[in-house]
């Protein structure tokens, strides 16, 4: 499982437990840093010290490639279009939910088909005016 932030992060490695490997990414390496103390006083401190869980300062745009393909990838700040390097990164069979819009975002789920080309199956929510995503920050 991959996913962009802390608390999200912290939720998923607990459902996931010993049978799996949960990726944070995260590109302010303070906020990596705080996120990684907060963890430690948490019930996923176990799971981050047997390797269940990491977390790395990167681009979320470019995910975490060395530990794909990933079986569900959820996002936590909006983009102006899906990320193709996401994309190469999903299982066949995997999901990934992410905002998606500039002025009007949609939260998306795709679910990759079982097969080795990128096709996908799509679900949009639009968001209310009342509740929006960040947009994804560029690079440092």
């Amino acid at each position: 499982m991959f996913v962009i932030n802390f608390k999200r992060t912290v939720l998923v490695v607990l459902q996931v437990g010993e049978t799996g490997h949960t990726v944070g990414v995260e590109h302010i390496s303070e906020l990596v840093e705080r996120s990684i103390d907060a963890i430690k006083m948490t019930p996923a401190a176990a799971l981050m010290e047997k390797g269940h869980l990491v977390v790395h300062v990167a681009d979320g745009k470019l995910g975490w490639e060395e530990c794909g393909p990933y079986d569900a990838i959820h996002v936590g700040a909006a983009a102006a279009e899906l990320p193709e390097a996401l994309v190469r990164q999903l299982k066949p069979g995997g999901r990934m939910v992410i905002p998606v819009g500039t002025n009007s975002q949609v939260i998306t789920s795709f679910l990759r088909k079982q097969s080795t080309s990128p096709q996908f199956h799509t679900f949009s929510w639009p968001l209310s005016k009342r509740f929006e995503f960040v947009d994804y920050c560029r690079s440092l």
